[in-house]
């Protein structure tokens, strides 16, 4: 009754791996092929869930009728590496005993009820310790196993349960033998039959023709002699590797690199950690696809209807792609390019869509390699093996995984990388991306060349600025441009919105959203250059209408259409949370509407000015940064040259102070283009004239009142169209632009092209009040 109770107390369900030859022990680690689909499916659970996962060894890979419980290892998965024959290269560690209480093998991934066992320790199994102790130092003198590493580990081991594990790992390497090993939970049994096995190998090793030292105990028999067992062992790995590398593929100067580390691990013992880290070297130098290449095709018609079916607008990208696409189809492609392709734009317009599109266009495999946060050389190139844990880097990582030589990469968020005391990660990408040199690109921790010169790399990107000239010269930038209204409607009417009811379980003719609401979910919900936030807003929008479908008792084939207006997403969405700041309801004075262009899009810079009686005092506040300061202080020397002209007091520096705020002082705001709505807001205060409310400007001014070009254009037209407004004060020199706007926007928005200031001022100030 109380072991029952006990068992009930420990049970638990967890997924269940079934092996056949490989028994894992707690306190060690092995690399495990898994080819069922039954086996994938419980490690893909187990990772997915964070889980542990039972490993359980029967003989022929099958479990019986569970007439008795079966011992087996509750392990953690440290890696899963998906292999080029459709298996999945798995390695786990053993954490504890367990006792399996029941099978289940009908569920979609295997799982298992199984109960914890608690080792006892005894002050017989510490006696026992000691004694093992000095047999495998014997053992180590006469024989070399275990080995140096191993034996200093089982010295400074103090529990007896732990030291007869690792002991057992290092001898024993019959799976049956292990296997029984495994059943014994008392450590003072099994350290009594590790002596007992210790004791007969030394009485071999000294008087080869002498009789077998009996076993200690009659419940394992038929050990396993140490040295011939793991003699033989070595041998067959060794010729399993030198089969593989006969048929990988790989260059002479690599085979012969692999063929001495192969000889190397024939000498060690299998069990040596030495012998791990070579093991590894080599499976990860075979698992490079060395010699698979996937056959590229360039059909333009196929690719411009996979772009045309991914990706709505972006007609000038779709138009360069397609031209890169026609080089690579009259050169077979092999095309010599001194610059890889770089979408650049805010979050969420397609960047990283348009590179699996490339992709699918080219018949070619994607692999992406996330970039974000990574400020260490060694993840580009890779660990040396002198260092523990050392890896390859993520570049063969990408390879290995792609299974190809040729595949798509895509260096995702390349802006993102950072640098401190262990490197610069983007000057090892240098070597990665430049055709000349990656042809022999050496990872670190392979120490051979790998050919990346079929490799098709594609890099996004938010912005350029942060990254080093050099890395910058080898990138041929894409500007991805925000979406104006119109394009987000017709991508949320024809992509988002019908992805969304499928993922909710909806038809694709339950929601229905009227002109007006598309308008207030994009404007009023979303603040964005891209989609991103669309889709999310629909998704929850989708979760909304699928609760109320359950919740009424309603099923799929009742479900009516439902028309969703603003008011019905207020009722579901609550309140919108982003409101627009756009003109007052009356032009004021000191007060200017300016443009700014941020990662997310354009958007609107309010520019207040105050003036009091003070000293001359200029004082900007809203986060302004460095230019945005020298911009106001240029606006001011400017008014005070032309003061006379614009009918202001030409001492006002003497007798008052200037206070210039930007309202939302918690987001930064830097850059020039403000410089054109200072000396407007700056005039206006001055001379009590208002500023038109249903005007924005943008542009950089000189002290000699001249009017410079700006950045974004588009994206800051795009904020005007959102903030409601009706006109534009741009630099001309920025009219080479207008063709870049939307049809839509350039139809509603009236841009007025201005050369100086005073052109700027003559539009935007208004009579006095009293004249008007």
């Amino acid at each position: 009754m109380a072991a029952s109770s006990r068992a009930d107390l420990y049970a638990s369900r967890y997924p269940v791996l079934v092996l056949r030859n490989v028994v894992l022990l707690p306190g060690h680690a092995a690399t495990i092929a898994v080819a069922s689909p039954e086996g994938q499916r419980a490690v893909d659970f187990a990772r997915r869930q964070e889980a542990a996962l039972a490993v359980v060894v029967y003989a022929d890979g099958r479990p019986p009728n569970m007439l008795t419980p079966q011992v087996g290892t509750l392990a953690r998965i440290a890696e899963v590496v998906p292999q080029p024959d459709q298996r999945w290269q798995v390695r786990v560690e053993g954490l504890r005993r367990v006792r399996v209480l029941s099978l289940d093998v009908t569920s979609p991934a295997p799982q298992a009820r199984i109960e914890l066992l608690f080792p006892p320790v005894t002050p017989q199994a510490h006696t026992m310790a000691q004694r093992v102790r000095t047999l495998a130092g014997e053992l180590h003198r006469a024989v070399g196993i275990p080995d140096a590493e191993t034996l200093r580990v089982l010295d400074a081991t103090e529990d007896p349960d732990r030291l007869a594990d690792l002991l057992a790992g290092q001898l024993v390497r019959d799976v049956s033998y292990r296997q029984r090993l495994l059943e014994l939970v008392e450590p003072h049994e099994r350290l009594e039959h590790l002596a007992a096995l210790i004791e007969r190998e030394l009485a071999r090793v000294a008087a080869p023709s002498a009789p077998a030292v009996p076993a200690a105990s009659t419940r394992l028999s038929a050990e396993p002699v140490i040295v011939a067992d793991e003699t033989s062992e070595a041998r067959e790995e060794a010729e399993r590797l030198r089969q593989r590398l006969a048929t990988c593929g790989a260059p002479p100067a690599v085979v012969e690199r692999v063929e001495q580390e192969i000889e190397r691990l024939s000498r060690m013992s299998p069990a040596s950690a030495e012998a791990t880290v070579t093991r590894t070297y080599i499976e990860t130098v075979l698992s490079v696809p060395w010699l698979t290449e996937t056959p590229e095709t360039v059909d333009l018609a196929r690719a411009r209807a996979i772009l045309e079916r991914d990706h709505y607008g972006l007609e000038r990208v779709k138009e360069r792609l397609l031209e890169e696409l026609a080089v690579r189809a009259l050169t077979n492609g092999r095309a010599s390019r001194s610059t890889v392709l770089c979408f650049v734009g805010p979050p969420g317009v397609g960047k990283t869509s348009l590179a699996r599109s490339i992709a699918e266009a080219l018949g070619r495999r994607f692999v992406t390699v996330s970039l974000g946060g990574v400020r260490d050389e060694a993840e580009i190139r890779g660990h040396r093996r002198t260092y523990l844990g050392a890896y390859p880097g993520r570049i063969v990582e990408a390879l290995r995984r792609a299974g190809t030589r040729n595949p798509v990469i895509l260096l995702d968020e390349l802006d993102k990388l950072a640098t401190d005391y262990r490197g610069d990660p983007a000057a090892a990408l240098l070597e990665v991306l430049d055709p000349e040199q990656n042809k022999q690109f050496v990872d670190h921790y392979l120490d051979v060349p790998v050919d990346l010169s079929g490799v098709l790399f594609i890099a996004t990107a938010n912005s350029l600025a942060p990254l080093p000239r050099p890395l910058r010269d080898r990138l041929e930038a894409i500007v991805l441009e925000g979406y104006s209204e119109e394009e987000k409607r017709e991508i949320g009417k024809r992509y988002l919105l019908p992805r969304q009811l499928a993922a909710h379980g909806l038809p694709e003719t339950a929601v229905e959203l009227t002109d007006s609401a598309w308008q207030e979910l994009i404007t009023g919900y979303t603040r964005e250059a891209g989609v991103r936030e669309l889709e999310r807003q629909l998704a929850a929008l989708c979760r909304k209408m699928a609760r109320e479908v359950v919740e009424r008792g309603g099923t799929l084939r009742t479900l009516s259409r439902r028309r969703v207006t603003p008011a019905t997403l207020r009722r579901l969405l609550g309140p919108p949370p982003y409101r627009e700041m756009t003109a007052t309801s009356e032009p004021q004075v000191g007060l200017a509407l300016g443009l700014g262009a941020t990662p997310v899009g354009g958007m609107l810079v309010p520019v207040e000015v105050l003036v009091m009686p003070g000293r001359g005092e200029l004082l900007v506040t809203g986060q302004a940064g460095e230019v945005l300061q020298e911009s106001a202080r240029a606006a001011l020397s400017w008014v005070r040259a032309h003061a006379a002209r614009l009918g202001i007091s030409a001492d006002f520096v003497e007798r008052m102070d200037i206070h210039v705020h930007l309202p939302e002082g918690a987001l930064p705001k830097e850059g020039p283009s403000a410089g054109l709505a200072l000396v407007v807001a700056l005039v206006s205060a001055l001379s009590a004239r208002p500023v038109r409310s249903d005007l924005a400007l943008t542009g950089e001014i000189t002290l000699r009142g001249r009017v410079l070009p700006v950045g974004d254009l588009r994206q800051k037209a795009l904020a005007v169209q959102r903030a409601g407004l009706r006109e534009l004060v741009a630099p001309a020199a920025n009219q080479v632009e207008a063709s870049r706007l939307p049809a839509s926007l350039a139809r509603r928005l009236t841009v007025h092209w201005v050369e100086t200031i005073e052109q700027a001022l003559e539009l935007a100030l208004l009579p006095h009040r009293n004249d008007a």
